[in-house]
């Protein structure tokens, strides 16, 4: 039972973490909500958006969230965050005592500005149990990490033998983990980096270059860290695997659907038919309205995701949304 893990999604990154776990040796339960994602698992053992990746007999699918949460003393959240809340609402009852807790989810929930273990923590406390909550965020694309292709990640947690316990969880597979303290910097860089991928879809799909897709991710990354410093976020996070290393692919990959979801706008389509056509959640569109809040809240400014937002809204178009960028007041770069 000690290497056993309970994997609630059956999403694109949820079943790449649940295939590395698995060829790691260990025992694998995921739930999925959908019968109809759980029945396609258990014929084909292939997940719609990764065909090529043939998933072990081994793991294990169920419908039945209970028998997910009470599989093993680790529970990974691998569902969008629009579901973080509902998802750990309905796992609650069912958390063991001393399991430990793993978001994947990248966001901050626009009506709360809580940020996903933040949101966990909160519905778990609601329901008398206390788990700990780890963080795990960094620059991993699930096609990539279901090739097995080496990839470096960062466990953040308050509680940092929880943070080394995740870290052991994957050793033997792709993943290289480092813990971190800085739980909050962790997830608002995760969080704000997919709008920053977007601004970089813009200007791709606008035919801009290496050097603008340079200066977006570097200053935007700075933004970022300006935000995290008003927060009370550590000033290295956002200059390691968390920050930079996220923003550089979630800016720059094909993989990306917050940097295709920017070039679709960057052809005039909005985002609601942009993420249609991408076919999966955009995380970067749900994650905006909580960004700019933040930035009201703390007193911030933040040129390139407000220009993403602008741009969303209608009030500018793509090739204005980058000049506006470009004709700011001239400043010193820190």
């Amino acid at each position: 039972m000690k290497n056993h893990v309970g994997i609630l999604g059956a999403g694109t990154f949820g079943i790449a973490l649940a295939y590395a776990l698995a060829r790691a040796g260990k025992d694998v339960t995921v739930w999925s909500a959908l019968p109809d994602e759980i029945a396609l698992l258990r014929k084909e053992r292939r997940q719609k958006n990764l065909p090529s990746l043939l998933l072990p007999e081994s793991i294990h699918y169920t419908a039945n969230i209970a028998e997910a949460c009470s599989a093993g003393p680790f529970l990974l959240l691998a569902v969008p965050s629009v579901y973080v809340r509902s998802t750990a609402r309905a796992a609650a009852p069912h958390i063991l005592e001393g399991q430990i807790v793993v978001d994947v989810a990248k966001g901050i929930e626009g009506d709360t500005l809580l940020t996903m273990s933040e949101i966990i923590a909160e519905e778990f406390r609601a329901a008398g149990c206390s788990p700990s909550v780890v963080a795990l965020s960094g620059p991993t694309h699930a096609e990539e990490v279901a090739k097995e292709l080496p990839t470096a990640i960062v466990a953040a947690s308050e509680d940092a033998d929880a943070a080394v316990r995740v870290q052991a969880l994957f050793s033997g597979t792709c993943l290289r983990v480092y813990t971190a303290s800085d739980v909050r910097g962790t997830e608002l860089c995760g969080a704000l980096k997919n709008i920053v991928a977007i601004a970089a879809g813009v200007a791709a799909g606008l035919g801009y270059g290496d050097n603008t897709a340079a200066a977006l991710m570097t200053r935007g990354i700075a933004e970022i860290a300006r935000l995290g410093a008003a927060i009370g976020c550590r000033p290295e996070t956002f200059y390691g695997l968390a920050g930079i290393g996220d923003i550089i692919v979630t800016a720059t990959s094909p993989h990306s659907r917050n940097r295709s979801a920017g070039k679709l706008l960057a052809e005039g389509l909005g985002a609601e038919e942009a993420k249609k056509r991408i076919g999966m959640v955009v995380e970067g569109f749900h994650a905006l309205p909580a960004a700019c809040a933040l930035a009201q809240k703390y007193g911030v400014e933040l040129p390139i995701i407000f220009a993403v937002r602008d741009l969303m809204a209608g009030k500018i178009t793509p090739k204005a949304a980058v000049e506006s960028l470009m004709t700011r007041e001239q400043k010193n770069e820190f």
